[in-house]
């Protein structure tokens, strides 16, 4: 397994809408493997594989509380095909857009389609975090940031200064 560097807001990889993976192999497993590496080293509790550039429908979850041993979950092609009429607003964060935080609101419950580890077809029912969980790596695949799930003005202020401390770090300065 290997750590992997993962993109930060602005690199426009971030709005890419990600390919179909057409076979689980055991490269694709490596490439899981070093995911949850990743995201548990980060630390995450979810990870899509275009934030470590890699352009395809991968996700991996873990939202096992710290005093829980790791239980990471592997999602090739996930989709969701229902969603709740109930709604539920968790703070999210990202990985790729490190230390901002906004409440967002999402379904509590939705039940999606995927293909497991093995590349056998699977469906969860998710509720409660991991919903939230997995709607948000799920954007990723579409391209699609939690912070376009808030307003425009507070989106527009995160792009901004992110896109301020790319060019610092371009420029040769360190941010801090």
């Amino acid at each position: 397994m290997a750590l992997r560097p993962i993109i930060i807001l602005p690199d426009p990889k971030l709005r890419l809408v990600c390919e179909r993976i057409e076979r689980v192999d055991g490269a694709l497993r490596k490439l899981m493997d070093d995911m949850i590496e990743t995201m548990h080293d980060a630390p995450g509790v979810g990870l899509a594989a275009i934030q470590i550039a890699e352009p395809i429908r991968l996700v991996v979850v873990d939202v096992a509380r710290k005093e829980e041993p790791p239980d990471p979950q592997v999602f090739v092609n996930p989709e969701v095909v229902w969603s709740s009429d109930e709604r539920s607003t968790y703070e999210e964060g990202c990985l790729s857009i490190p230390e901002y935080y906004a409440e967002v609101e999402r379904p509590a419950s939705v039940r999606a389609r995927y293909l497991d580890r093995d590349g056998e077809m699977r469906e969860i029912l998710a509720e409660g975090l991991l919903a939230t969980v997995l709607q948000h790596e799920i954007d990723h695949l579409n391209g699609v940031l939690f912070i376009d799930h808030i307003s425009k003005l507070k989106r527009d202020r995160v792009i901004k200064k992110f896109q301020k401390a790319a060019k610092r770090a371009g420029d040769g300065s360190h941010v801090l």
